[in-house]
């Protein structure tokens, strides 16, 4: 899947440096669920577990960000698509000298105008820490709404979190070419 300044693509193993780089950066790291660094190794695995799952099944798939014209993997889209295939979560990650660009909005914007024009999803739902101001003013950029807040829902990093839950209904995505 293209877009103007990106491909969203299944992940290959030579990803697997870049993963680890920008996942170990402690900014990227921050309100995710793995630690940083991210060592290489447990990218290459990663990149593995990632390329033998599918789009179309139940469970997680990740869409590889790759920035087109330079040709170098700089984030991913994480899909959890439900057993009935009408719902799915939706995060995403995006190296640090990357933001702040509108590149994850393009790359999320596809991803979304996958799940619900050709998969015909009823229902996305995205879920982050309320510290993390900017992966919720993305969600609402989207069309996203804030659902609700969930008080100390998450133990994570040795601290209790609260957490945002977003959601977007098909009806609500608007019907207009992806960025």
């Amino acid at each position: 899947m293209a877009t103007e300044r990106l491909i969203l693509r299944r992940f290959r193993a030579s990803d697997a440096p870049a993963l680890a780089e920008y996942r170990s950066d402690p900014d990227v790291a921050r309100y995710q669920s793995w630690d940083a660094p991210f060592a290489l190794q447990k990218a290459e695995i990663a990149v593995r577990n990632f390329a033998a799952s599918s789009p179309d099944a139940p469970g997680w798939f990740q869409y590889a960000i790759e920035h087109s014209t330079e040709r170098r993997l700089i984030g991913d889209v994480g899909v959890r698509l439900h057993d009935n295939l009408k719902q799915a979560e939706i995060g995403f990650t995006l190296a640090t000298a990357y933001q702040g660009k509108g590149l994850a909005t393009e790359a999320v914007s596809a991803v979304l105008d996958r799940l619900f024009r050709l998969q015909g999803l009823h229902r996305v739902m995205g879920e982050c820490d309320a510290r993390n101001t900017r992966s919720a003013a993305l969600m609402e950029r989207l069309g996203f709404t804030r659902e609700g807040l969930l008080r100390q829902q998450t133990f994570i990093k040795g601290e209790w979190t609260d957490d945002l839950l977003f959601g977007l209904l098909a009806p609500e995505w608007p019907a207009r070419e992806t960025p």
